[in-house]
């Protein structure tokens, strides 16, 4: 019997692939925010587990995975995997798997949802019609999207649909992405950005997000980038809050240094009430929930689950794996010698 943790909600569709194994044993970490936090509950029902299934803010540092002896693979709900301690589940022979593919057309319409908010002013017209002053007369103006030039940074699963959606609204699409071929970004129809990214910043009217966070993202978006920015551009991140300096942000948002922001992600999230973005007028925010909608929550909940069940029979696509290489055969070594634990 595998032991599995499960430490998020599940959309019922996954919840029923669960139940439909009898050689898993399923254990659901509770959501009582009164009790203990997920993430004590996870420290103590991962020392048995065979596989987990992490989500939200969920972490798996190293000296947790080295307390857990019988695990083998770890199901990030979503495919951001910032919080887990890759080199340490490939140590330990832990493999690491991802919802890719569940996610990408979820996010990709939340950033074009930001992007006409900010275009639009959305936000502040409709606190503006139920103020009861109707027409706001002040502030920046509202713009269309056809005509403007979007500079798409990652062109993954998430920035292959953005681009496709921003040229579909007449916008001017450049794409930069090192690890991608230029001539298929060019076959898509879009402007590589064949050298150094700075040399496309000022050209954007609009730069949208969708790289990784890794040692090279991290504070990518810095004081010298937004200076590079034109005066009218926006910035829209529905990938890591952390590539983006925030301190440098409020500055470049309150000086006019560029004109807005769309932001599904913050450095600190929760957000804390003290966050300088809330009384700026000109940045639209929500809460990291680009991947909420009930479509899509089945969707990740189904591959997420699969993970860990395809994992169990031996057929997992590695298309979904982050460290395939622990399937190589020292693991399958290990695989052999485990004892799974008796119902």
């Amino acid at each position: 019997m595998h032991k599995l943790v499960i430490c998020r909600s599940l959309h019922p569709d996954g919840l029923a692939l669960l139940g439909a194994r009898k050689d898993a044993k399923t254990t659901l970490l509770s959501l009582d925010i009164d009790g203990p936090s997920i993430q004590q509950q996870l420290t103590e029902h991962i020392r048995d587990a065979f596989g987990v299934l992490i989500g939200g803010r969920v972490r798996i540092p190293e000296e947790l995975v080295a307390t857990a002896p019988a695990l083998r693979v770890i199901s990030r709900f979503g495919v951001g995997y910032d919080k887990v301690d890759l080199p340490a589940c490939t140590k330990h022979g832990v493999l690491l798997s991802v919802a890719n593919g569940a996610n990408d057309l979820a996010v990709a319409e939340h950033a074009m949802m930001l992007m006409l908010a900010v275009a639009r002013r959305t936000v502040e017209y409709d606190a503006s019609v139920r103020a009861g002053t109707w027409m706001i007369q002040s502030g920046r103006r509202m713009h269309e999207l056809a005509g403007r030039k979007v500079l798409v940074i990652g062109y993954g699963r998430i920035g292959t649909r953005v681009a496709r959606l921003c040229k579909a609204f007449g916008m001017t699409t450049m794409v930069s992405d090192p690890a991608f071929p230029t001539p298929r970004i060019a076959a898509d129809g879009h402007i590589p950005v064949t050298k150094d990214v700075w040399n496309a910043i000022p050209e954007a009217d609009v730069v949208t997000l969708h790289c990784p966070l890794d040692a090279t993202t991290r504070g990518m978006v810095s004081r010298d980038f937004f200076k590079r920015m034109k005066p009218t551009a926006w910035l829209i991140n529905t990938a890591r809050g952390s590539i983006v300096d925030e301190a440098a942000l409020v500055a470049a948002l309150g000086d006019g240094t560029i004109e807005a922001a769309g932001l599904d992600v913050l450095v600190q999230e929760p957000a804390t009430a003290d966050n300088p973005l809330f009384g700026l007028p000109n940045v639209v925010l929500s809460p990291h929930n680009a991947t909420t909608p009930q479509e899509c929550f089945a969707r990740v909940s189904r591959r997420a689950v699969l993970n860990m069940l395809d994992f169990i029979d031996g057929t997992i696509d590695p298309g979904y794996t982050v460290n395939p290489e622990v399937l190589g055969s020292s693991f399958r070594s290990r695989q052999a010698n485990y004892e799974p634990v008796l119902a």
